[in-house]
C-alpha cells in the first residue's frame, strides 16, 4: 500500500506561539503512525519562491491515514494554534 505525506511550506508569524504547536503536534501523530521525515532543517529553494522558509514532511503508513490525521479531532488544537501562528501550504500527497 502507499504511504501518505503531508508536505508543509511554513512561514511563522508569532515565533513566540509557534512553539506551542511544536509541544504538541508529535503526540496528534501517533495514533495515525505518522512520524517526522522532514522538520525544520536546512534548505534552499530552486525555481520560484516557497511560501514560507520552514519546511515540514510528514509520513504516515498510507493516504487515508494523512488524510484522517489532517481532519481529526485530536490534531484540530494544535492545528488551531499552528493557524493562528504561521501561513503555510499543506498538501497531502500519495507517496510510493
Amino acid at each position: 500500500m502507499p504511504k501518505g505525506y503531508v508536505i508543509a511550506q511554513i512561514k511563522v508569524t508569532d515565533p513566540v506561539a509557534y512553539p506551542n504547536y511544536v509541544k504538541l503536534v508529535q503526540a496528534t501523530l501517533e495514533p495515525f503512525g505518522g512520524q517526522f521525515i522532514v522538520r525544520g532543517g536546512q534548505a534552499v529553494s530552486y525555481e520560484g519562491t516557497p511560501p514560507g522558509d520552514r519546511n515540514v514532511v510528514i509520513q504516515f503508513p498510507s493516504y487515508q491515514a494523512a488524510q484522517d490525521w489532517y481532519h481529526s479531532d485530536i490534531y484540530a488544537e494544535a492545528k488551531a494554534m499552528r493557524q493562528a501562528a504561521s501561513s503555510s501550504v499543506q498538501t497531502i500527497v500519495e507517496g510510493v
